[in-house]
Formats: C-alpha cells, sequence, structure tokens
C-alpha cells in the first residue's frame, strides 16, 4: 500500500530504509535512519547488520553512520557516500513524531516512519520499548537529553508546548550547530 519515494535511492539494499525518532515527553530528543544491507538480510534491523546513520535534530542531515556498532563511511552494498544522507520533510516527520504524544500517552517511544511518494511521511509503528542503538549511530548519549527535557518541569496538558513549538525546541537544544548536541 505505500509506494516508497525514491529519493533514498542507493542508500538501502533490497529494503526499505526508515526514520527513527526517540521521543521523550512530546520533544523529538534523536534520530537515526535505519538502512538495510545484504548482511541484514534487506531489513532495517541494526543487530542483523544494517547501516545506523545519525540524523541532526534540526537538519534532517546525517552526523554519522555505523555498521555492527563500527563507523562506516559508505554504504557496504552500493557504495554510496552516507554523508550525503539528508531527509526531505524533515520538519513534518519530527512533528509527526512529536504529536504521537499526545496520540499515545507513552513518555518515552521511538517512532518508525517512512516517506511515501505521494503522500509524504507515514507512521510505520510506535515502539514503548525501542533499542538504544540510536545512540551508537549518533555518537552522543541520550541521557543528557533526557535529563534536559526533565528539567523543564512536569508536563501540564493545559500550558504544554505543541508539537511544533516542541520540534522547535528540540532543534535549537539538540541540533548539531546548536553546540548542545550531547
Amino acid at each position: 500500500m505505500i509506494k516508497f519515494d525514491d529519493c533514498f535511492d542507493g542508500f538501502s539494499f533490497e529494503g526499505v530504509p526508515d526514520v527513527r525518532i526517540i521521543v521523550f515527553q512530546g520533544y523529538p530528543v534523536m534520530a537515526m535512519m535505519r538502512l538495510s544491507t545484504s548482511a541484514s538480510d534487506g531489513k532495517a534491523n541494526l543487530h542483523q547488520g544494517a547501516v545506523g546513520v545519525g540524523i541532526d535534530i534540526a537538519t534532517g542531515k546525517a552526523v554519522r553512520a555505523v555498521q555492527f556498532d563500527r563507523p562506516v563511511t559508505l554504504h557496504p552494498d552500493t557504495g554510496k557516500e552516507l554523508a550525503t544522507l539528508a531527509v526531505p520533510h524533515w520538519k513534518r516527520l519530527l512533528t509527526l513524531a512529536s504529536s504521537a504524544y499526545e496520540m499515545t500517552g507513552l513518555g518515552y517511544m521511538g517512532t518508525d516512519m517512512v516517506l511515501d511518494r505521494e503522500e509524504g511521511p507515514m507512521v510505520l509503528e510506535l515502539n514503548a520499548r525501542p533499542g538504544l542503538a540510536i545512540q551508537i549511530a549518533n555518537g552522543c548519549g541520550l541521557l543528557p537529553r533526557l535529563q534536559h527535557i526533565e528539567s523543564l518541569g512536569e508536563p501540564n496538558p493545559f500550558e504544554y508546548p505543541s508539537p511544533e513549538e516542541r520540534v522547535e525546541y528540540a532543534a535549537k537544544m539538540f541540533g548539531h550547530a546548536s553546540g548542545n548536541s550531547e
């Protein structure tokens, strides 16, 4: 049913690349692309050998890539330079992920999404217990970001920032250009 966007041609092998965004108390705090490989049998699971590309929360651009927890610069099957990866519709993806907080009430979740060439960003699934390999793909830990969001205080449903406001805040605080990426 999904018509996968070809904007990621060469970044994945025989599978569909997806975007995982970790959302904490409604704020997108870390993101990565998961790219299938021959080693992962066309699946996007990092523990099976897919490539994880850390994505800058502010820009949607690649910051580093890993396969089997080791840095890589090229896709092992296609030879595509991973540093050139840039996710289109980035703010829409972040806003969609952030809005899952209101839909689910989950304080911590992983949102897995794909890009449909006609519909744009689409949610595949929401994970209540996403894996932590996203930290390896990004080269930094989640804990400082989670602690920062906690320091903002307990969420008040009547005065809580909108998903768009949370996305802007996260981009400012956790984007690589901000200097606050850790």
